[in-house]
């Protein structure tokens, strides 16, 4: 896979990069016994870094990776509650009491959800998923921009599912370090490719690890880093 340069030459190589992760991988290095997934391995040849956060095999976006353990556990603490911003292509035709229920809060596994930040989104012309989704011609599909601060188990899929809505695609499009600075996105990164984190980011970063950046106000329940 392609991967993006640091930005001067003989500039000592980061260690927290931003990968799009790509359909069929864990958010790992390590193989799991009998899975079918690849890994990051093939796709990061970099020593020493690990996920801050996952996203399941099946689901596609922004991953962090870093060797900073202090800054891995703040980003993933779920009282800090950073926010994620997901695109999900759902098969159904959404409703304004479907969208308003994802809002509020919808059981799963027994516990109400956080509210959440959800609207309709147009059709962000994504190249075509390897593989292609599951699509069945007598069902419409929607594209959904939510906005999660807590990370349960396959949440975005449980609580579209909740609300009559299956989720056929997911990605992961942007974190939000809580600092009033833009979001760390994917922007400029295909599927498979990563990048060290500028300058300006990693500063950013360091604020946060030491506790001079960002909000708290998170959610009580889960890991922050999931929900994929």
């Amino acid at each position: 896979m392609a991967v993006s340069e640091p930005a001067s030459a003989g500039r000592p190589a980061s260690t927290t990069l931003l990968l799009h992760k790509p359909y069929g991988a864990l958010s790992q290095f390590s193989p799991e016994p009998l899975s079918p997934w690849s890994t990051l391995a093939p796709l990061v040849p970099v020593p020493g870094v690990y996920a801050a956060g996952r996203l399941d095999a099946d689901s596609e976006g922004l991953l962090l990776l870093t060797s900073d353990g202090l800054l891995q556990q703040r980003l993933t603490d779920p009282r800090w509650g950073h926010w994620r911003r997901y695109w999900v292509q759902v098969e159904g035709t959404p409703t304004d009491a479907g969208l308003q229920q994802l809002r509020d809060g919808v059981m799963v596994q027994g516990r109400r959800t956080l509210s959440a930040q959800v609207q309709l989104l147009a059709d962000p012309g994504l190249a075509e998923r390897v593989p292609p989704i599951r699509q069945r011609r007598s069902i419409p599909t929607a594209w959904l921009e939510l906005g999660l601060r807590e990370g349960r188990n396959r949440q975005v899929r449980r609580m579209t599912a909740a609300v009559g809505l299956p989720t056929l695609r997911l990605l992961r499009v942007a974190i939000d370090l809580m600092d009033g600075g833009p979001a760390l996105s994917l922007d400029g990164l295909a599927p498979g490719q990563w990048r060290p984190v500028t300058g300006a980011e990693q500063e950013r970063l360091s604020r946060l690890r030491s506790g001079r950046g960002g909000r708290a106000g998170g959610g009580k329940s889960g890991r922050a880093g999931g929900g994929g």
